[in-house]
């Protein structure tokens, strides 16, 4: 049996786990994945630990001594997925249909929940400076390390908002996503797949990739709330 290590974004690990079993059933071979955020995966992957693959958000491909340790071939997209705004699942739903609700509503919150160092939460705070909320949003911002981190600081209460991808809350019971984002502000976040450089086992790894990319993965990946490339 073969074990493949996979780099992967946080925001679409709900549908590696989904997947992964497909591919160890179909061929006997064994996914272990390491799931981080854009610091964390540039750091992991230039680190010199061995891993065969990513499936990373095109922000870890974008930097130089990252993508160095990937094969020269351009990745392979394999889903996106907008930005969200959730509150935890039975209270209020306040208005963000448009920018200016939007503001109102980050603005009259007393807390929230992301991951500033994401290529999510990149975006939320490019979102807020174009806001020109960034100050006020600093104060009531709390940071958390990994997409549950967010979910549960809205089911506990500690936070009134959460604000990241779109996905981790739509499956997640204990939250309520709130619709409709607006489209002038949407931010997509795009997830694609490399083998790695330095593997030994990249037609493994390739396959593994093959089969992000079926009909198969695609219904699981919409399952959990990403949309998949064609």
């Amino acid at each position: 049996m073969t074990e493949l290590r996979i780099l992967a974004g946080g925001g679409i690990a709900a549908s590696m786990r989904a997947i992964a079993p497909r591919f160890e059933r179909a061929t006997g071979n064994q996914v272990n994945f390491f799931f981080g955020t854009t610091p964390e995966l540039i750091a992991e992957a230039t680190s010199g630990a061995k891993f065969d693959a990513g499936v990373l958000p095109h922000e870890v491909y974008a930097d130089v001594q990252a993508r160095a340790h990937f094969t020269a071939q351009t990745p392979i997209d394999i889903a996106y997925v907008g930005l969200g705004v959730a509150v935890r699942a039975g209270n209020a739903k306040p208005d963000i249909h448009s920018p200016d609700a939007l503001r109102s509503t980050l603005i009259s919150a007393k807390s929230l929940a992301t991951i500033p160092e994401s290529a999510a939460g990149m975006q939320i705070m490019r979102l807020f400076e174009k806001l020109s909320i960034s100050k006020e949003m600093a104060r009531k911002t709390r940071v958390k390390k990994a997409p549950p981190d967010v979910v549960q600081s809205l089911a506990s209460g500690e936070t009134e908002l959460g604000m990241f991808l779109a996905n981790v809350f739509k499956i997640a019971p204990e939250v309520d996503l709130l619709t409709p984002f607006p489209d002038e502000l949407q931010q997509k976040v795009n997830f694609a797949a490399a083998v790695a450089k330095n593997t030994s086992l990249s037609s493994v790894a390739s396959e593994f990739i093959a089969c992000l990319k079926t009909a198969e993965s695609a219904a699981l990946i919409r399952e959990n709330g990403m949309s998949p490339f064609a």
